[in-house]
């Protein structure tokens, strides 16, 4: 009978340690997971941090990039950039990217009539060229685009 008593007593005994460690084991994972969370909230902080910075260099590269807006006579105008190595098309506004991609899909020297044709305008009346035409130049005085004594149009490569 004693033996029942003391393997009865020994089993509780037991019961009650397992439940204990089981206890113990539960806070230890818990914390465990608190401290991968703080350690995962440490990590996206850093990296938001990273993106942050990285967000703000690729914004002040396209400031940099963007074309540059002056006051002529009171009037905004866009300085076109002088062509080179460190100045891409991004830097050009809207409609010299669209001459400047005429002009290099041609397969010769190109009239300022036919990229005005390719854009849309009246190439009949001679007052809807000019503009273009001072874009060309524009474009040309730059070293984007080439213009030849005949007045045609050739990219520069």
């Amino acid at each position: 009978m004693q033996e029942r008593q003391w393997i009865t007593d020994r089993r509780s005994e037991l019961d009650a340690l397992a439940e204990q460690l089981t206890k113990q084991l539960q806070e230890v994972q818990v914390e465990r997971d608190d401290q991968e969370v703080q350690v995962e909230r440490d990590e996206l902080a850093i990296a938001e941090r990273v993106l942050n910075r990285l967000a703000e260099q690729v914004q002040a590269d396209a400031d940099a990039a963007a074309p540059a807006a002056a006051q002529v006579a009171g009037r905004a105008v866009l300085l076109i950039p002088h062509h080179s190595d460190a100045t891409d098309e991004a830097a050009l506004p809207g409609d010299y990217r669209r001459i400047l991609a005429i002009v290099r899909e041609a397969d010769g020297p190109v009239q300022v009539r036919a990229v005005g044709e390719r854009l849309g305008l009246n190439a009949s009346v001679r007052g809807k060229l000019e503009p273009l035409r001072a874009k060309m130049t524009k474009l040309a005085d730059r070293g984007w685009l080439h213009e030849r004594p005949d007045g045609r149009f050739t990219a520069r490569r």
